[in-house]
C-alpha cells in the first residue's frame, strides 16, 4: 500500500491538518509553544503515520502505525475539547473540527477492521 496519496483517509486528514492551522492560528502568541503547537503536532502525526506505515514491509507494520494515527485522533479531539472550554474556539467551529476528526476515525477504525480481516 505504497501509494498513501490514493488513500481517502489519507486525503481527509490533510484536509483536517489544514483545518486546524487555520483554526489555531487565532490562538494567543502566548499558547504558540502549548496548546497550538499540541494541537498542531496531533494532527500532522494523524497522515503521516497513514503515510510511513504504508510503505512499510507487511499489513502489520501498516495497522501499527494506523493504531498510532488513531490514537493522535483522540489526542487531537481532546486537545480540541480544552480549546473549546477555554474559548480558543467557540462551539461552532469546534463542532465542524471534531465533526471531521469524527469522520476520520471511523474511517480509520473501518481501515484496521479490513486490514485485520484479510490478515
Amino acid at each position: 500500500m505504497s501509494h498513501f496519496r490514493k488513500i481517502l483517509v489519507w486525503q481527509k486528514s490533510i484536509t483536517l491538518v489544514t483545518k486546524i492551522y487555520k483554526a489555531t492560528s487565532a490562538f494567543p502568541k502566548e499558547e504558540m509553544f502549548g496548546l497550538t503547537s499540541q494541537i498542531r503536532r496531533s494532527s500532522v502525526s494523524i497522515p503521516s503515520n497513514i503515510a510511513e506505515g504504508s510503505g512499510r514491509e507487511g499489513t502489520k507494520d501498516f495497522l501499527r502505525f494506523l493504531y498510532i494515527s488513531l490514537g493522535s485522533i483522540f489526542e487531537m479531539q481532546t486537545q480540541l475539547e480544552i480549546a473549546k472550554n477555554i474559548i480558543y474556539i467557540n462551539e461552532a467551529e469546534f463542532n465542524l473540527l471534531y465533526e471531521d476528526s469524527r469522520e476520520i476515525e471511523r474511517m480509520l477504525a473501518s481501515l484496521i477492521r479490513k486490514l485485520k480481516d484479510t490478515n
